[in-house]
């Protein structure tokens, strides 16, 4: 079995809305300090899988192409782990 971990985030230039709510109450809870937020999508894939793990992450690689991720705005890593 393998562990993949996904994580999406938005390319460089591409509004964060979220991002920036955050920042906006951090702002105003007095923390003025903070002048950026990224927020980023965390993906945890459990797969029963007997392959070698390039295999496993050809196979998540083409789930992110296919649903997790659009390609259009965001960048995403790919860690396999054994479990």
């Amino acid at each position: 079995m393998y562990k993949a971990t996904v994580t999406i985030k938005l390319k460089k230039g591409v509004l964060n809305p979220e991002g920036m709510t955050i920042k906006r109450a951090l702002n105003f809870l007095g923390y003025d300090n903070v002048k950026e937020v990224q927020t980023y999508k965390m993906i945890d894939i459990i797969i029963d899988e007997e392959e070698d793990e390039e295999k496993v992450k050809e196979k998540v690689e083409e789930m992110c192409k296919k649903l997790l991720a659009n390609p259009v705005i965001h960048d995403y890593e790919i860690e396999i782990k054994k479990l």
